[in-house]
């Protein structure tokens, strides 16, 4: 009888101790969380407006897709990374126009990145642009949702000048990714027809469904080969000597008689 109280007591008394055990495993770990949890928002509190810049940024645009680029989305942003609100007016003080501006930036680098795992430079000039552009494009697909709400906002009359700037830094960069060497009036007419291809395309896969983009890229492929024929028309016309004196004098002619 006293064998079986005394097993009983050291089994309550080993199961008393193991509870108590994983009680305090359990209020450990909550305290690791909580302290791993603080010491994030720390840091981020411990960073400048210009330090932050980055992770505000890829904060916003988890909320863009739902609620456009409002002071809400900034105010979440910042929620999201446990930081005052009044921060993304000093980290972006031209608010929405200058996150989508970085963003592009950041696109805009991956492009060049991915170029350079292609080993771009053997391409001919035309394929260079082709698979440039598609890049460009590329980079965009993680926040293509974004994208649906970015391009309205751009298109306000008060946004036109950040987006021709964001466009030409774009063609700029593809033009000077291949080393073109144009210093004379080829140097603006190649980045303008580049920004009509690049743009028409863009807006082209934002509302392609197909499976990797296939109608895409077939678009941009018919809008090269249209720029093509426009050079091939320039280059035809080009060598050809016109006496503009001899085209007024014939004109005359034709009005006035001899």
């Amino acid at each position: 009888m006293n064998t079986c109280l005394g097993s009983l007591f050291y089994l309550n008394h080993l199961f008393s101790t193991i509870f108590s055990l994983k009680i305090l495993y359990v209020l450990r770990n909550e305290a690791h969380i909580q302290q791993m949890t603080k010491k994030k928002t720390n840091t981020n509190k411990d960073k400048t407006p210009d330090e932050l810049r980055d992770s505000l940024l890829a904060a916003a645009l988890d909320h863009v897709a739902f609620d456009g680029w409002s002071t809400k989305t900034h105010a979440q942003a910042a929620e999201d990374l446990g930081v005052d609100k009044g921060i993304v007016s000093l980290s972006f003080p031209n608010g929405s126009i200058d996150m989508i501006d970085l963003h592009a930036e950041h696109c805009d680098q991956q492009m060049l990145k991915d170029a350079q795992k292609i080993n771009i430079d053997k391409l001919k000039i035309r394929e260079k642009i082709t698979q440039l552009v598609k890049l460009r494009i590329i980079a965009e697909t993680p926040t293509k949702e974004a994208t649906h709400r970015t391009i309205p906002f751009l298109a306000l009359p008060k946004n036109h000048f950040a987006s021709l700037k964001i466009l030409y830094r774009s063609v700029d960069l593809m033009w000077k990714a291949i080393s073109d060497s144009s210093t004379d009036f080829n140097f603006y007419t190649k980045r303008m027809t580049l920004a009509g291809v690049y743009s028409s395309t863009f807006l082209y896969w934002m509302g392609d469904e197909t499976e990797d983009c296939i109608n895409t890229w077939a678009f941009l492929d018919r809008r090269i080969e249209n720029v093509m024929q426009i050079e091939k028309a320039k280059a035809k016309y080009r060598n050809k000597d016109f006496n503009i004196p001899d085209i007024w004098r014939e004109l005359g002619k034709m009005r006035y008689g001899n």
